[in-house]
């Protein structure tokens, strides 16, 4: 017997294993695996779980009026006089956006100046109206077509109104000096307030509104009151440099 051994070794590469001492049997492993019992209770709770999740029912997303009871919301918007040549210009471009987007139904009221709008049943999203509305207003305080439409894309932004009077009671040449100061020679500081703070801002007469995040809302805000409030515009332009560098650091 060990002279058999000896030779099958002195032989080395005729050594041969069998196949079955070198199998694994799973079911043995496994059986080796000790749990408690509130581990194979967890582990068995798990699987419950898992084979559930697949059988759980798929309700499809309700529409804006079948979430609103099946009643139909209007939404209407006057136009101002001096926006009515605009909108007749744009009508396509505001018109795409509300019906294939949005899904809304829109007219132009000429009896009373006014863009009308109200949801289908095709409207998906609940809250598709108030954005439609948003989108108009702001076309209809001066905002480009491009600059409002970014409302219906972003939920961030917001358009902020006030009155050149609300920051400091200003009458006659002093009044006209501070817009002059707020839009600066050809529009030279407004823009230059405009790419530092990434907001659009529209001076209408002592009205001026500003479209954009509130954290750039606030630095442009303030950067308009300092104007009227009779800042020089170098100082102003300074404020908007640093600015500007902190916002591309931040980014």
């Amino acid at each position: 017997m060990m002279e058999d051994m000896e030779m099958t070794a002195e032989d080395g590469d005729n050594v041969e294993f069998s196949t079955n001492a070198t199998t694994i049997d799973p079911s043995v492993i496994s059986s080796r695996i000790r749990q408690s019992t509130s581990l194979q209770k967890e582990e068995q709770r798990m699987q419950d779980d898992t084979a559930t999740s697949s059988d759980q029912p798929h309700f499809p997303k309700l529409s804006a009026v079948q979430a609103s009871g099946n009643r139909v919301e209007y939404r209407r918007v006057r136009c101002p006089p001096h926006r009515y040549t605009p909108l007749r210009e744009h009508w396509e471009n505001i018109l795409t956006p509300l019906v294939e987007y949005l899904k809304l139904q829109v007219r132009f009221n000429t009896k009373t100046r006014s863009v009308e709008m109200k949801t289908s049943p095709h409207t998906i999203d609940t809250g598709a109206l108030q954005k439609g509305a948003d989108f108009v207003s702001a076309f209809m305080l001066g905002f480009e077509v491009q600059d409002a439409v970014a409302l219906l894309r972003l939920d961030d932004l917001y358009v902020e109104s006030f009155q050149v009077t609300d920051v400091k009671l200003l009458r006659g040449d002093h009044l006209s000096r501070a817009i002059g100061r707020v839009a600066g020679q050809d529009g030279k500081t407004r823009f230059a307030i405009e790419n530092a703070t990434r907001t659009r801002i529209v001076v209408a007469d002592q009205r001026i509104h500003l479209l954009g995040s509130f954290a750039n809302l606030r630095v442009a805000r303030n950067a308009i009151c300092d104007l009227i409030l009779g800042a020089p515009p170098g100082k102003v332009y300074n404020n908007m440099r640093n600015v500007a560098k902190r916002m591309l650091e931040r980014y």
